[in-house]
Order: structure tokens, then sequence, then C-alpha cells
């Protein structure tokens, strides 16, 4: 194994990496990186039915998060395969950079339109920062000592999980909205300082060759994938031409873009990774977990706020039981998985318990007690948290040195892209459904000069007469239970995946690693 030395700060060097590299501070710097990424999306989530009922644009509302996943599923596997090639420190600094730029500016938004906007810089941002990371530490330690790593991971998963819906709400309350996305800058901040002093990684000397066809390609096909699932059944009818163009025309941009990876000198996804059979069950699974874990956190503070009133502090506060349950498996299972080496089991139960919570979430109504609802997403989270680590320790287990940054590149893809695809699903089946109920439920001229779209504000459903007033939330909460339906078929097939992997062991040192010095160049500062 490569030798290791100590100093002030624990271990300095590890896996060939230069004496400058002091361990502690660039662990503590990736960890803030995740807390980070974490707590944005969890605050968000909570804040959503306050944007909505300030800005309007209910229709809309789903794009908040969609153009930010949008943005961070394009770039995530660019952001792997610039740092094979141009040296992870470089490109991780960049991403963070334009992750606060883009908090910046959404923090200062005025109108759904220009939150959309720059949500969309925003993930931009954000899709290098879980990458940038994943390499990083895959770099530094093989994966069995990696495997310790994650662990910490899931506990910072479990301080951001757990403080990001309650923050969220009191921000909104006691603040604006608006702060929920300016408390990013100050942890960015530490980020850049601890990774621009203390990060000098090896750097393979590979030619750059950037694969412009295949990123332009990759990011017209999702772009148009959303299109059509966001706007299939809202804006056009499912067998509408633009819709089923849309659909096609992903279709035939997936194929070009397959063709042209198989010409690239340096594809963004390296092809012959799916030779892997391990590689390629994560991927689907990483998908089918962001398609329904991901993608249906919105819909779950629509109906704690809507359906049963809660302010979005109270609204934070019931959802960290779900948190605690998504930490939790992840902490265990990443410490169970640390000690035996395997880790075959835990998306198979993940697939399995999320199959029953989503069962469990689509028997809501507005007659459920909270304390029924909390149990219920308790039971979500635990399955959430099995796999939220595991894929990604199982595809760098089988992947050689040099794809380490393609591989976390991919498998993080997959499940941005299935979280895309599950909110503009979701959201589609949500707001089309919500527009019949509300149509049928409540009395004529009841919501006569009142926006629809503020009704998912507490104030303006406060000033409703309460029949009124429970017929709007019958209308929402029989409109979120076909979402929760629409998981189950999902998770049934991520089930079917996750049972083909096979149960190998953690090893102690990266695919194709000899105990020879690697011939690097050191990365420049």
């Amino acid at each position: 194994m490569p030798s290791r030395t100590t100093g002030a700060d624990g271990p300095l060097t590890t896996v060939g990496a230069p004496p400058q590299t002091r361990i502690k501070p660039v662990i503590t710097a990736c960890l803030l990186a995740v807390f980070l990424a974490m707590l944005d999306s969890q605050i968000v989530a909570t804040a959503l039915p306050r944007i909505v009922g300030d800005l309007g644009g209910l229709d809309v509302f789903a794009w908040v998060t969609t153009a930010y996943i949008i943005a961070a599923s394009v770039t995530t596997p660019v952001y792997g395969k610039l740092g094979d090639l141009f040296g992870r420190k470089k490109i991780f600094l960049i991403s963070v950079a334009v992750f606060l730029a883009g908090s910046a500016l959404s923090g200062a938004a005025q109108s759904m339109d220009q939150l959309i906007l720059f949500r969309t810089v925003q993930g931009i941002g954000a899709g290098g920062l879980f990458v940038s990371v994943l390499a990083i530490i895959g770099e530094l330690f093989n994966p069995r000592e990696a495997a310790k790593y994650f662990n910490l991971f899931g506990i910072v998963f479990a301080l951001a999980a757990l403080a990001g819906p309650a923050v969220g709400g009191a921000l909104t309350d006691l603040l604006s909205w608006h702060w929920v996305f300016l408390i990013n800058l100050p942890v960015g901040i530490v980020i850049l300082v601890l990774v621009s002093t203390c990060l000098h990684l090896p750097r393979a000397d590979r030619v750059a060759r950037i694969d412009y066809t295949g990123f332009v390609l990759l990011s017209t096909a999702i772009v148009a994938l959303t299109l059509a699932a966001s706007w299939g059944g809202v804006k056009y009818e499912w067998l509408d031409w633009r819709i089923l163009g849309l659909g096609a025309g992903a279709v035939l941009l997936a194929v070009a873009f397959i063709a042209a990876e198989r010409r690239a000198p340096e594809p963004v996804i390296p092809l012959h990774l799916f030779r892997d059979s391990t590689f390629s069950v994560s991927v689907l699974v990483s998908v089918a977990a962001g398609i329904v874990f991901l993608g249906s956190v919105n819909f779950l503070a629509i109906y704690i706020q809507v359906v049963t009133g809660a302010s979005p502090t109270v609204s934070g506060v019931v959802l960290l039981p779900m948190m605690f349950g998504l930490v939790a498996s992840s902490v265990v299972s990443g410490a169970l998985i640390t000690k035996t080496g395997r880790y075959k089991w835990y998306p198979v139960l993940s697939m399995a318990i999320g199959i029953a919570g989503a069962l469990l979430l689509a028997t809501m109504d507005t007659g459920t007690p909270r304390a029924v609802v909390i149990a219920y997403m308790l039971v979500f989270g635990v399955a959430a948290g099995l796999n939220m680590q595991v894929l990604t320790m199982a595809a760098q287990n089988t992947a050689p040195r040099d794809d380490i940054g393609a591989v976390h590149a991919t498998v993080s893809f997959a499940r941005q892209l299935g979280t895309t695809v599950g909110i503009s699903l979701f959201a589609s089946i949500f707001y089309n459904r919500l527009t019949e109920e509300i149509a049928d439920r409540t009395p004529p001229g009841a919501l006569r000069g009142i926006d629809h779209d503020a009704l998912s504000s507490t104030e303006t459903l406060d000033r409703l007469t309460e029949p009124v007033r429970n017929a709007v939330e019958q209308a929402y909460a029989a409109a979120l239970t076909p979402v929760f339906l629409t998981a189950v078929p999902v998770l049934v097939l991520g089930l079917l995946a996750a049972l083909t992997m096979k149960n190998l062991p953690l090893r102690g040192e990266h695919q194709g690693e000899d105990h020879q010095d690697h011939e690097v160049a050191a990365e420049g500062n």
C-alpha cells in the first residue's frame, strides 16, 4: 500500500499524494461541501410553498427545483471528466464559485422567472460539488478506506437533513425565503479557503480532449426528456404532437450520444464502464432512487403545509422524523459496510421498504392524524437512506483508478437524472389532478378573485371560509395520491435491478493498482 506520513494535522499523505496535502482540512472542506449541497435542497423544499405564494407560478413551481436539477445533471458528468483531465482541485473550486454566484442571485430574485434562471446557474455549480468530493475521496483512499469517510458523509447528511427543514422554515418565517439561498454564502467561502490552501492532488499527465459533441447531445436529450415529462398532461395532452416529438427527440438524441461516445477519445461517459455489471446496476438503481426519494420531497412539504395547515417552521419539524430515518439508515448501513465489506442487500432493502412507504403515503388524506403521517414518512426516510452511500461505494469498488471521476460522475448523474424526471413527472400528475379536484370540490365562484397559485400559502387559506378551505385541502390531498402511487412501479423496477447486483467485498486497493508508485505530476495550486 502507498505510504503515509503524519504531522500536526494528523495523516498528511495517502495514496501517493504530495506531502503538502493536509488531510484533515481537506476532509473538512469536502464534508462542508456535502453539507452545503444537502442543506440547500432541504431548505428550498420547505420554502417552496411560501415562494409560490409570494411570486406566483404554481403551474411552474416545480421548475425551481427542476431547472436546478437539469443544470446539475447535465454538468455532473462533464465535471467528472474535467476533473480527470485538468485536476480535481481546480474543477472543485470552479464549481463552488459558480454555486455561490447562483445562490446569491437566487436570494435576490424578484420573480419566478428570475428564480428559475438563477437556480439554473446554481445547478451548474452544484453539478460539480458531489462528484468532485466523491472523486477526491476516491483518489486519496482505496475503496475500503474510503468507506470510512463515506460514513462521515452520512453523519453530515444527518446534520443537514435534520437541520434543513427546520432551518428553512425558520428562515422563511423569521426573515424571508430569500435567506434560504443566501445562507450558502458563508459556508461556501470557508470551503474555498480550505481547498485552495490545503489540497494538492497528483494528476496523471493526460492530453485534454473535451467531448463537446457528447456534452451537447446529452444536454439536449435531458432537456427534451424533462420538457416532455413536465408538459405532458398539463400544458399539452400526452398524445399531443409536441409531447410525442419531444419524447422521440430525446430517444434519437440519446442514440446519437451513444454513437458519439463510442468514437470520442475522452467521452463524457465512458461506455466501457457499463461492461461491469456492478456499475450498470448501480446506475439503474440510482435512477430509480432519484425519481422516487428525491423527486417526492417537494410534494411532502406541500401536503404538510396545505393539507394539514402547518406553517413553514412546523412543516420543517414534521419532516424531521423522515430525515432522521434517512440519516440513521445511511449511517448504520455505512458502518456495517465498513465493518463487513459487503453492500448488496442494502439497495435491495431500500427498494423493498420504499415500496411499502410509497403505498402508505398514498393513503394519506385530510383525516390522517399527523402522528400517522410522521410514521409513514419515517418508513420512507429509512428506505431512502439505505441507498445514499451504497451505490457509490459499489461502483467505485470495481472501477479502474483512472476512471474514478467518470464513475462517480455517472452514478451522481444517474441519480440527478432520475430526480429531474421524477420532479417533472410528479408535478405534471399533481397539477393536472389538482386542477380537476379544485373544480369538482369547491362551490362555483368560491375562489373568484383568488389566484390558484396563492392557495399553497397558509395566509391565503386562512382567509377562506371553513367549507371552502376544507374543499381546497381535500383537493390537494386527492391530487397527491397518484404521485405516490406512480412511485411504486418505479421502485419495483429498482428492486429487480438491485437483486441482480453481485455480492462482492470492498477491496483494500484500487482496481488495477499495484504497489509501485504512480507516475504523476503534481497539480498546481
